[in-house]
């Protein structure tokens, strides 16, 4: 049997047609409708699942289902919550599993003389822009995660509030969409 050669990028692309089908596939009617009759407990899992690369094109097809069942406003809230639970994984596991290698990299001739070139300040607001642009959106969250636990010494606690608002207002947007489909 021949192996594949880009098995987590079909993986995602599978995720991907997962989405689309929850959305427009006929045959899943009785998954929308069971997915839609989830309520509040929808909105806060698919939130937990809105923040990892695999299950973000999923999780985005169950917010735009649930849109319309909910009031948006809270499904919002409830969903960056969720969100927030996952970033909050995902913040611990980088920022203590990842540690030594950092460090290393840190020191690579690449990053020292990129260190060197660009002015301190201009990057790291530019990290920071990049991350929340990604935290907020439905790429996923393990990139912006990455960029802040790794290039800042950011408090959980501030992380948590950008977490949360930035999620809140990528998942909103995604049920203002989601209400007018």
């Amino acid at each position: 049997m021949q192996k594949i050669k880009y098995p987590k990028f079909l993986l995602l692309f599978l995720t991907f047609l997962l989405a689309y089908a929850l959305l427009f596939g006929r045959d899943l009617l009785f998954l929308r409708s069971f997915l839609s009759g989830l309520g509040l407990i929808g909105s806060f899992f698919s939130g937990i699942l809105f923040v990892y690369g695999f299950t973000a094109a999923p999780a985005t097809a169950i917010m735009l289902l649930l849109a319309k069942q909910q009031n948006i406003f809270l499904a919002g809230v409830i969903g960056g919550l969720g969100a927030l639970c996952g970033d909050l994984l995902i913040f611990g596991f980088i920022r203590h599993s990842f540690n030594d290698e950092i460090e290393k990299l840190s020191k690579e001739k690449f990053f020292l003389q990129l260190g060197k070139r660009a002015h301190l300040k201009a990057k790291k607001y530019l990290v920071l822009v990049i991350a929340a642009v990604i935290i907020a959106s439905p790429l996923p969250d393990e990139i912006g995660i990455s960029l802040l636990a790794t290039t800042t010494k950011i408090p959980a606690k501030t992380f948590s509030i950008i977490s949360f608002c930035l999620n809140t207002l990528g998942i909103f947007l995604i049920l203002l969409i989601g209400q007018s489909l």
